[in-house]
């Protein structure tokens, strides 16, 4: 079977790549119980051949210099003592404020974005200070907006391009999907796009402006940074990141969030979230508990009760989900706890489907856990509308707390009795 792998091969006047990789990798299925010199050169062969060719059809999908988003490095806000709190949308508008004063080359545009300040007042009195170039409104048409944000971004501007909810991503991503997330890529780093995308998202109370469709983002938008940051402080923070960087990405606020108070930094447009860093909210050794965005304070309010009834979870906050957790933090937490849960508003099969397969097999979490691993998700469909709504349609504290609960009663049922 050798000799005519190997005839086979010769009769091929133009051998491809392809075919050259794939003859080496058949005639190893027929040496495979030898312990021979001809084998351990095969092996290395074929591990040098995809070490050099390879790279030529899957790199550069990102930026792989020093500029790259991944390697700016935290900035912490700092605070003054009189721990003044403020609602999460006056500090996205006063760091857009220095956003727009330290970077000439900074815009933004979209729906709503100009004459209103956007829909939740987070660009309040940017137009006025900034004229109508910079702090523009634009027309209903996503699409367009993610072009003209990319022809900005590829010569040599710094746009921010406003789409108003997350639903409507929707009518661009064929846009961000084919154009934005390839440039870097297709070009093998020879052309780069850092348009930055703006918008909000989550859970909130209605059909269309309550969408958490991340499953399907992620999953089309490869080459393109999608970070969810937990309330306006790091989403401000991930702005100053990236206009340190060169990447495309994808920023989705909290819709819920922008009335909420929280303290009030005094460094603004310094701090920096890091990407692809995740953090843990509440130690704990009972479960290991990942989760992003809006839902994640309603799992660090189901996290008090639990101790009400001595379970002990670790809580962490995924921050950005391309990429996820770089420097495998989650894994370190299952070692410790030995079991997990992915708790997440997106369809059954989503991101938290995602986040399980970057846990168990990228970070091969499996060899920890004592329990099988449980993701807590919405129903399978759009949120029905009002406060009913999405109590029945997307993960409420009680789902929470009786999932854990569920995990704990089969661990330890003698100590947690069964609760239904």
């Amino acid at each position: 079977m050798i000799e005519k792998i190997n005839s086979d091969l010769q009769a091929i006047s133009d051998p491809a790549r392809k075919d050259l990789a794939s003859a080496a990798r058949r005639v190893l299925r027929y040496i495979i119980a030898e312990q021979s010199e001809a084998k351990t050169n095969l092996l290395q062969w074929i591990d040098d051949y995809f070490k050099t060719i390879q790279p030529k059809y899957s790199s550069h999908l990102h930026n792989e210099t020093q500029n790259a988003a991944q390697f700016i490095e935290e900035v912490k806000p700092t605070y003054s003592d009189d721990d003044e709190e403020v609602d999460g949308r006056v500090i996205l508008r006063d760091n857009f404020d220095v956003i727009f004063s330290t970077y000439p080359e900074a815009l933004i545009f979209g729906e709503d974005a100009g004459n209103i300040g956007d829909v939740n007042q987070g660009l309040e009195g940017m137009q006025d200070k900034y004229g109508e170039l910079r702090v523009a409104d634009s027309g209903i048409r996503e699409a367009t907006i993610l072009g003209q944000g990319i022809g900005m971004a590829m010569r040599g501007l710094r746009p921010i391009a406003e789409i108003q909810y997350l639903d409507y991503i929707m009518y661009a991503l064929q846009i961000m999907s084919d154009d934005l997330a390839t440039v870097h890529y297709r070009t093998k780093g020879r052309q780069k796009a850092p348009l930055i995308v703006r918008t909000r998202g989550h859970r909130l109370e209605g059909i269309w402006h309550s969408g958490s469709q991340l499953g399907g983002i992620i999953n089309l938008v490869r080459g393109i940074h999608v970070l969810v940051p937990r309330n306006m402080t790091k989403a401000a923070g991930f702005y100053n990141t990236l206009l340190q960087s060169d990447e495309p990405a994808l920023v989705i606020e909290c819709l819920n969030g922008y009335r909420l108070k929280e303290k009030k930094p005094n460094n603004f447009g310094a701090f920096k979230t890091p990407i692809g860093v995740v953090e843990t909210m509440l130690e704990g050794h009972d479960i290991t508990i990942v989760s992003y965005g809006s839902t994640l304070r309603i799992v660090l309010d189901v996290a008090k009760e639990l101790t009400q009834v001595g379970i002990h979870v670790e809580v962490i906050d995924a921050q950005s989900l391309l990429p996820f957790d770089l420097n495998q933090d989650v894994v370190k937490s299952v070692a410790k706890t030995n079991r997990l849960m992915i708790i997440d508003e997106d369809v059954p099969g989503g991101a938290s489907a995602y986040l399980l397969d970057q846990i168990l097999n990228k970070q091969d979490a499996y060899q920890y856990l004592d329990s099988a691993p449980k993701l807590v998700t919405a129903k399978a469909h759009r949120p029905a509308y009002g406060t009913d709504g999405d109590y029945f349609s997307k993960p409420s504290a009680e789902d929470i707390f009786e999932a854990i609960y569920a995990i704990m009663h089969e661990a330890d049922p003698k100590t947690f009795l069964k609760l239904r």
